[in-house]
């Protein structure tokens, strides 16, 4: 991007979007642009990763993070900025700065680290960073220019985990969901049909009461 003109980029804050059907975070970010000219729009794009050497964990945090971090004298190795996710939108025109709404469509798939991270969480804040990049599109001597967003604009962003236990609240009520095989599915039906239970929550806590897990 020229000198004459930069765009920068920070996260105002965030909160889940009330009436969307699948669940979805909303970061408000606060666009401000270094220039004479008008921006008439940004394809922008935002890459959210996770820092997890950013917090201190509790006890009870910290077992439910053994499966990501190994035990804790490990972490000082192990704990490295991992990717939560990438979400897109089109930020319509503005002279000198604007404010909008990056949507950010969530999982509560418990194969996908991010959700295990955010999972085992029961205070505090999620140290998130964005690191924005995209085109932005000006007027040109010609018509339209088209500029890159630099690679290095990003902000950091802490997160209360009180944002995601609302959202999944809303979606996921006392509950979450794991993948599994069909050959698993088949012979867990068949258990819990066979020892007349009425769900797959009855079914799993009988074995895991057989094996002796708590």
């Amino acid at each position: 991007m020229s000198p004459a003109y930069s765009t920068t980029f920070a996260v105002l804050g965030m909160k889940p979007e009330p009436y969307a059907v699948a669940p979805i975070l909303s970061a408000r970010i606060g666009i401000a642009s270094v220039g004479d000219e008008p921006v008439h729009a940004i394809a922008l794009r935002a890459q959210v990763r996770i820092e997890p050497y950013r917090r201190t964990y509790t006890d009870e945090e910290g077992a439910g993070l053994h499966d990501l971090f190994g035990p804790r004298e490990r972490w000082r190795d192990t704990q490295r900025s991992f990717l939560w996710m990438h979400c897109t939108t089109m930020v319509p025109g503005f002279n000198g700065g604007s404010e909008i709404d990056l949507p950010m469509p969530c999982t509560y798939d418990f194969e996908v680290s991010a959700t295990k991270y955010l999972h085992a969480l029961r205070e505090g804040t999620v140290p998130l960073i964005f690191l924005f990049s995209g085109t932005v599109f000006i007027r040109g001597a010609t018509g339209f220019a088209i500029q890159q967003i630099p690679w290095d604009r990003e902000d950091k962003f802490d997160m209360p985990v009180s944002v995601w236990e609302e959202l999944v609240d809303a979606h996921f009520p006392n509950s979450g969901w794991v993948r599994l095989s069909h050959e698993t599915l088949d012979a867990l039906a068949a258990y819990k049909s066979g020892h007349g239970m009425l769900g797959f929550d009855d079914a799993v806590n009988a074995l895991l009461a057989r094996e002796g897990s708590p």
